[in-house]
């Protein structure tokens, strides 16, 4: 049977951490703007960056493979 952990985390991490949704890093006026529906090439980068990041220290601390065994 397929692992979903790794799904159910990239799911839920690429829900919070979409640009503008709930926060901007780095905003378009402020250092943080929250949920103001917007966003610009620096912000996406950056929120690509964090997620990668969180993604992989995630499985780690889960413990969570992808692929087959």
């Amino acid at each position: 049977m397929v692992d979903v952990a790794s799904l159910i985390i990239a799911v839920i991490l690429f829900v919070v951490l979409s640009p503008g949704l709930l926060l901007q890093i780095p905003g378009e006026e402020r250092p943080v703007e929250f949920t103001n529906n917007r966003t610009s090439i620096s912000s996406i980068i950056v929120h690509a960056i964090v997620f990668a990041l969180v993604f992989y220290l995630l499985q780690l601390a889960f413990g969570v493979h992808g692929g087959t065994k």
